[in-house]
């Protein structure tokens, strides 16, 4: 914990250093449950029929706003994948088409039009879960993601974007590895 590593000076009050370990420790947890959420979205979404194994959370002042699935089987709406859905849900929920003052958790790398409606949302910050990588291993599309990879409209992107590590990570990429027998990619 941080607090093991804290130095307390003379007056009972911590070091800056020991403050920032505390605060990123306390983000982290606070990360891991609400990307646990969007991976307990991409389970629904699969085990409902709904869509494929993706799940997104929207959160404003530590509140989740909306939580979503991916839903493109249900709605016959290729469009439909989980952040997309949040975004539209999310929109309506407060009224207003800027999500400036809210955070998304993806269980998984958004894809390129996932990316394309956060960055149009002005969603403040992204935090997901698994790589790209572990959805293509089980056949879904790379090639537009391939083709975007590394250009400038990502390197632009006036948010935070953070991948998840540790437990949240393992957690949001056996989704993929728990749910594959249900698809016959091609």
């Amino acid at each position: 914990m941080a607090e093991a590593n804290a130095v307390e000076a003379q007056d009972g009050t911590l070091s800056v250093a020991s403050a920032f370990a505390a605060h990123q420790e306390v983000e982290q947890d606070r990360d891991h449950k609400f990307l646990t959420e969007a991976v307990g979205e991409a389970y629904k979404g699969v085990d409902c029929g709904d869509g494929r194994p993706f799940g997104a959370v929207i959160v404003r002042d530590d509140e989740i706003v909306v939580s979503c699935h991916n839903m493109v089987l249900k709605h016959t709406d290729p469009t439909a994948h989980a952040e997309v859905t949040a975004i539209r849900e999310a929109c309506k929920k407060l009224n207003r088409i800027e999500l400036s003052d809210c955070e998304i958790y993806a269980s998984c790398e958004p894809c390129p039009m996932c990316f394309g409606a956060i960055h149009l949302s002005r969603l403040k910050r992204l935090v997901y879960g698994a790589k790209a990588e572990a959805a293509i291993a089980i056949g879904f599309d790379a090639s537009i993601a391939d083709a975007l990879r590394g250009t400038a409209f990502y390197q632009k992107a006036h948010m935070e974007i953070k991948k998840a590590d540790g437990n949240s990570a393992v957690i949001a990429e056996q989704v993929f590895e728990k749910t594959k027998s249900k698809f016959h990619m091609h």
